[in-house]
């Protein structure tokens, strides 16, 4: 597998320098100095992935074009975002970029509730506390409705979490759920977040769907006519937040967008940690069905918890078999060698790495560290390695002689 490592541009404290030192061949960015649903110029294309190649290293995946919510909605403006989506996908087609990720979650990307979660090891993870998430919904947001969506148990739970909290607790809480997260086109208030969920009142899940269809009917013929491959993000965490829909969370879901539209550019970013958080996934299973339309891994474990909280554990040792994934990947790999396909190796990440050694004070993104990514990387690494050297194979997957 291609190991690569997500850089957030020349604003990150870890810097592509870093990327180098910790094995990386590959980077995963985006143009986040241009998060307004624009289209980025060639120009400007290129002028970043220089950046890339100056430090001896290769754009493979792009995560991600921003999709401003009026393309789910299909509301608004959306029109031109898609416009500007399409032209965008196709100024990094026509820039060597290969892989496209991206998500079709309404209104928040990635959310958890706390980024200074103390394991066991002395490092800090990021967390979703699903008690303390009802908490911020039902008594503080107060979004209407909001009782539906939780059982008797966890609203219980939820009433004595707030009452615990102390002020400046409460404060951290909402900056989490509603402030900044990397790759978040915007910082939200209470009254913005409540006015934006009421503008998805009416949008079910079969409604969302259809919305991704016709959004994947647009986007596809473009990214075949300049060679790009499509992964879509599962959702994260894979069950409805703020009583939104949810459509990327379960195997049923992935089959589902691949029938759409079975092409290859149709494909899937195969995200180990957001998938695994739902006990009734079976990862192994998803991965050998839908290997061939696997175009970029997220190699991150999450435990979980009771009422579907989670954190992020380490790469090896959460409730998700990393090693049987890997294997699976590395099996479709070789299978796509043999057929002959020119996108045989599949680019992956070690995604959200603990908080560590001197790291720790540092600014950082959330769940973006440097040593927490190095170790992961390096673990994983040597599981590729020992799975390799088991099929008979060598570094380059060469033959193993002698």
């Amino acid at each position: 597998m291609l190991e690569a490592w997500r850089w957030f541009g020349p604003g990150d404290p870890v810097t592509l320098d870093h990327a180098r030192h910790a094995g990386a061949k590959g980077i995963v960015t985006a143009l986040h100095h241009q998060y307004d649903g624009r289209t980025w110029t060639s120009n400007d294309i290129l002028a970043h992935r220089k950046l890339v190649e100056d430090a001896g290293l290769v754009w493979s995946v792009c995560e991600s074009i921003p999709m401003n919510d009026s393309l789910k909605l299909r509301t608004g403006n959306w029109r031109r975002y898609l416009d500007n989506w399409k032209d965008t996908l196709a100024n990094l087609g026509r820039a060597g970029v290969p892989v496209v990720c991206y998500n079709f979650m309404p209104i928040l990307d990635w959310m958890r509730t706390d980024l200074m979660y103390r394991v066991e090891s002395g490092g800090y993870a990021v967390r979703f506390d699903r008690i303390a998430f009802a908490a911020f919904d039902l008594l503080v947001l107060k979004r209407s409705g909001a009782e539906r969506d939780y059982s008797p148990e966890v609203i219980r739970l939820a009433e004595a979490k707030l009452k615990a909290m102390t002020p400046d607790e409460l404060a951290k809480l909402e900056a989490n759920i509603i402030g900044v997260f990397p790759a978040r086109e915007e910082v939200y208030s209470r009254d913005g977040v409540l006015k934006r969920i009421a503008q998805f009142a009416e949008l079910d899940v079969a409604a969302l769907r259809g919305h991704l269809v016709d959004f994947l009917r647009e986007v596809l013929p473009v990214a075949a006519d300049v060679g790009v491959r499509l992964g879509i993000h599962a959702d994260d965490p894979p069950y409805p937040l703020f009583g939104l829909p949810r459509i990327v969370s379960t195997a049923d879901d992935l089959r589902a967008i691949l029938a759409a539209f079975d092409v290859p550019e149709n494909g899937l970013t195969f995200c180990v940690g957001s998938l695994g958080v739902r006990p009734d996934n079976d990862l192994v299973a998803m991965v050998r069905e839908f290997a061939p339309r696997i175009h970029f891994a997220h190699l991150r474990n999450v435990k979980r918890e009771p009422h579907g909280s989670f954190f992020e554990a380490d790469h090896l040792d959460g409730d998700s078999d990393m090693v049987a994934i890997v294997d699976a990947l590395l099996g479709e790999e070789r299978a796509r060698r043999k057929a002959g396909r020119r996108d045989h190796q599949i680019p992956m990440r070690p995604d959200h790495g603990h908080l560590l050694v001197d790291d720790i004070g540092k600014v950082v993104n959330p769940g973006y560290s440097c040593i927490g990514r190095l170790k992961g990387l390096a673990e994983l690494r040597g599981v590729m390695r020992a799975l390799d050297f088991k099929a008979g194979l060598g570094p380059g997957n060469r033959p193993v002689t002698g």
